[in-house]
């Protein structure tokens, strides 16, 4: 009779233990204005197209991407590139994860409007206030998935 509590008292105390590990936690100060910093360069750069505006976050700016240039002079070619080439161009952060002095970022990139676009993963890494380097990680949306889960 004792087993018969005994293990879904078990089962609910182990859960009830677990639930506080997988909730996201809380971010420091410093996460936050990281998150914030990163949030408002996304914002200015790649979807308002302003490079002065989005600059002022720039440092150093290692760029992973080998299809673009290093350092802030190569962001502002590639801000160059979308308002000739994708004028509407917008990208939609989906999700965002802070640990320390990295931010990722998951975003849904249209080009053109009425396309699928891309689902892209960026992850960039600050020091003292500023952007320092930059990764991503770029993938169409097909047309169709082999599952139902979407992709953000």
């Amino acid at each position: 009779m004792l087993r018969r509590f005994l293990i879904p008292m078990t089962l609910a105390t182990v859960a009830a233990l677990s639930a506080p590990a997988m909730a996201e936690r809380a971010y420091s100060a410093e996460e936050e204005r990281n998150k914030a910093i990163v949030l408002d360069f996304y914002e200015q750069g790649l979807n308002r197209k302003d490079f002065a505006a989005a600059s002022k976050y720039l440092g150093t700016y290692i760029q992973h991407n080998p299809n673009a240039e290093d350092g802030p002079e190569g962001f502002r070619k590639f801000i160059e590139f979308l308002k000739a080439k994708y004028p509407q161009s917008h990208s939609e952060v989906t999700k965002v994860l802070v640990d320390g002095d990295f931010v990722i970022l998951r975003v849904h990139a249209l080009r053109e409007p009425g396309t699928r676009g891309s689902a892209i993963v960026d992850i960039f890494r600050l020091k003292d206030g500023k952007i320092e380097e930059h990764w991503d990680s770029v993938q169409p949306i097909p047309e169709q998935s082999a599952n139902t889960n979407g992709m953000f």
